[in-house]
């Protein structure tokens, strides 16, 4: 059996427990918690994602994350993602949440952000290559690059803020 999310509606309300390829294949709305990671500079970390990734490989991105399992908050979501993509253990703070219709399959996406001060270790099986940019820099490439389309999206609105 595959990994397992909760099927949620327009309200974010749990309608049922799903296989996430299924939730993906069938364009069913779940749980997908992320969060931007500053460095004491207040710099952006960006990444690509590994080119062997089933969902947008090669993509860049300025958020870790994953989906939410069964029972779990966006919150322990993050923390719990940014342990397994970068090796490192930080307190996140929910920003927003964003309906996401667009890309593979519609999301919620809970946005968080943590102040990351220990050295990361990203795991080459999801990251390819990362820095750490400054918010100039990263509007200068947020278009210009390919980013993965939510993630896109949510950037756009956490460097308006």
């Amino acid at each position: 059996m595959g990994e397992l999310v909760e099927h949620v509606d327009e309200h974010d309300r749990v309608l049922g427990v799903i296989e996430r390829d299924e939730a993906v294949r069938e364009n069913r709305l779940h749980r997908i918690a992320a969060t931007i990671c500053r460095d004491r500079e207040g710099r952006v970390l960006v990444l690509r994602r590994s080119g062997a990734l089933a969902r947008f490989p090669g993509y860049y991105d300025a958020m870790v994350g994953g989906a939410v399992d069964v029972g779990e908050s966006y919150e322990e979501a993050a923390v719990r993602e940014l342990g397994e993509e970068l090796g490192v253990r930080a307190p996140v703070r929910f920003l927003f949440k964003l309906l996401f219709r667009e890309g593979i399959s519609p999301i919620w996406l809970g946005v968080h952000e943590a102040a990351v001060t220990e050295a990361v270790v990203p795991d080459s099986g999801e990251i390819d290559w990362y820095d750490w940019l400054t918010l100039d820099e990263l509007r200068a490439v947020l278009d210009a690059w390919c980013f993965v389309p939510g993630g896109r999206e949510a950037l756009r609105r956490y460097v308006r803020s």
